[in-house]
């Protein structure tokens, strides 16, 4: 049994080890149908099964069954469809921020490779992103200063504190600070975003070195800010990060989004929506894959082991984190220009000659391309950043699409409040 896809013929029971597989009991229960009709589905090449070995039992794709049961809930009226929309569906709010679509990701109409590829500054990014209009020339934010002393922040954090939860705790008091942040104007709004983002930027350096964080905090751009706090000492290094931070800006409702926009419906302040959207990036199917992705390059340990360790890893029925998206199954087209960066800029980086052999590796097997959590993670070992900065990279630069959504939701007014539809719970 087989079927179209793609072009090409698939059987059944073709799958990608990152796939998740569900018994039979909680496929039909995810279908809400009878085990005899989720097998006529399979059988009519709807489902993929794959057996389940050392047993005679088989697991079901979740990808299929989820892509089945939002056709079926279509059907079966709007409320249906609104909750199959909250898992990879359909689109549920407008929005006029960003697009994804088949050529390319475009913000406010601009290709965002495009952008980051004629040297666009995150902060002319990050102004096209808040108002639609692309800034002609430097965009220079005025400079901020420590509103409390970075050593008394470190006293506070372990030495070992990854930078994307340093500052995770320092927008809470960032915030306590400012007392005007409630009903602010939108040009006061940006204001604070400008001085906010620089912020951020400047301390991701806080638990480990509190001591460059002022002079981050003087840099002229958000780039150099960070090469600063990061001691990324080549001259080359702002504006690779800077390429970096501008195609990481926005990508459409993501996690992290989705919560500040959800935060901002509430009438929350920015400094609570950003608060959100961190914590929401934390997570390791979000930001958190980039920690997932220096682990593997970890364990990896020298290019000649990238081979094996990855045929291992899908033997075991393992995941290679960083390969795969779902809204770019040709290839993610935020990758190339960090790839291509990282590999101008120190090729010989241990880093990137383990990455460039995992990507040769997976390649080779037939596997999907390299996301953008990939891309970070090579960037920030060309430039030898620590532990954990390519997903802090990663959220410095979508703090400037956050605030875009933080601001639209507010002209868009209402609540974002979903109503859950009860079910019984699945007999098992």
């Amino acid at each position: 049994m087989s079927r179209r896809k793609g072009g090409r013929s698939q059987s059944r029971f073709d799958h990608r080890p990152e796939e998740e597989l569900l018994t039979a009991v909680r496929a039909a229960a995810l279908l809400g149908v009878k085990r005899a009709t989720l097998y006529t589905y399979v059988s009519r090449g709807l489902v993929r099964c794959v057996p389940e070995k050392g047993t005679k039992e088989n697991r079901y794709v979740r990808s299929d069954l989820e892509r089945l049961k939002t056709r079926h809930d279509a059907r079966a009226g709007h409320a249906a469809v609104a909750s199959a929309a909250l898992r990879w569906g359909e689109p549920v709010i407008d929005s006029s921020v960003s697009r994804v679509g088949a050529e390319g990701l475009a913000y406010r109409g601009h290709s965002a490779v495009t952008l980051a590829m004629e040297g666009r500054s995150l902060e002319a990014v990050a102004e096209l992103l808040w108002s639609g209009t692309l800034p002609q020339g430097d965009v220079r934010w005025p400079e901020v200063k420590a509103p409390f002393p970075p050593s008394e922040v470190a006293r506070l954090l372990p030495r070992m504190t990854p930078p994307l939860v340093a500052l995770a705790a320092l927008v809470p008091p960032l915030g306590a600070r400012d007392s005007h942040r409630f009903g602010a104007p939108p040009e006061k709004e940006l204001e604070r975003a400008r001085g906010l983002l620089r912020q951020l930027a400047a301390w991701v350096c806080v638990a480990q070195a509190p001591g460059r964080v002022t002079r981050a905090l003087k840099a002229r751009t958000m780039a150099e800010s960070l090469a600063v706090a990061w001691n990324a000492r080549d001259e080359r290094a702002p504006a690779l990060l800077n390429r970096a931070l501008v195609v990481s800006a926005d990508h459409e409702l993501n996690v992290s989004t989705f919560a500040a926009r959800v935060t901002a419906s509430s009438g929350a302040d920015l400094y609570a929506c950003v608060s959100a959207a961190l914590a929401a990036m934390s997570g390791h199917r979000h930001g958190g894959a980039c920690d997932r992705v220096e682990a593997l390059l970890a364990e990896i340990q020298r290019p000649e082991r990238a081979a094996d360790v990855v045929r291992e890893r899908l033997r075991r029925g393992e995941s290679v984190p960083g390969f795969g998206h779902r809204l770019y199954p040709d290839g993610d087209p935020r990758l190339p220009p960090l790839i291509e960066g990282a590999r101008a800029l120190r090729p010989e980086a241990p880093g990137v000659r383990i990455a460039s052999a995992v990507l040769d590796a997976m390649r080779v097997a037939g596997h999907p391309p390299p996301a953008l959590d990939y891309g970070l993670v090579m960037v920030a070992d060309a430039l030898g950043l620590p532990p954990g900065s390519a997903a802090t990279l990663f959220a410095v630069g979508r703090a400037a699409g956050w605030v875009a959504h933080i601001l639209e939701q507010r002209e868009q007014g209402h609540l974002l409040r979903p109503r859950a539809r009860y079910v019984e719970p699945a007999s098992r």
